[in-house]
């Protein structure tokens, strides 16, 4: 056969196809372009539906070069709950509020929280940088304080 046949053949399969499906189905086959709103994957050219900013809304996306639907993620210094929030997967303390924050990682990419330093009042050996929270005498609350001995121990003085 040649080409225009194929060509023709391609042309009328295109147009019944449709013809014998329902609405249901029909409205899937409506893909929709870059930048419109959606709800599932399915419904984009792209077959990517994701959030592209703090608005909840989903849009159909372009997948990345891999093939991937990459969500958009909190930039640092915006309040988070869990590191897969942040483009920099990383939402720890930046200060003596208990909130959390989107933060760059460390030069050794470790995602390295803010903590108390020595003389600090704590409750716990984790919220001070020494690790090291101890009570400064037997009457008195709990400080921040250095590790001691040979080992840097975190032992009462």
């Amino acid at each position: 056969m040649s080409i225009m046949v194929w060509k023709l053949l391609l042309l009328l399969l295109l147009w019944a196809v449709p013809m014998f499906q329902n609405r249901k189905t029909r409205k899937l086959l409506a893909y929709k372009g870059i930048g419109e709103p959606c709800e599932h994957n399915s419904e984009c050219q792209s077959d990517c539906c994701v959030t592209n900013s703090l608005n909840p809304q989903k849009f159909c996306t372009p997948q990345t070069v891999f093939l991937q639907c990459v969500p958009w993620r909190k930039p640092n210094g915006h309040f988070c709950e869990e590191h897969s929030e942040c483009h920099s997967k990383c939402c720890i303390r930046t200060g003596d509020s208990p909130n959390k924050f989107c933060s760059a990682k460390s030069i050794f990419l470790q995602c390295v929280s803010w903590r108390k330093q020595e003389g600090d009042k704590c409750r716990s050996h984790s919220e001070c940088w020494s690790l090291c929270c101890l009570p400064l005498s037997e009457n008195s609350s709990p400080h921040c304080t250095k590790r001691t001995g040979i080992l840097a121990l975190c032992l009462p003085v």
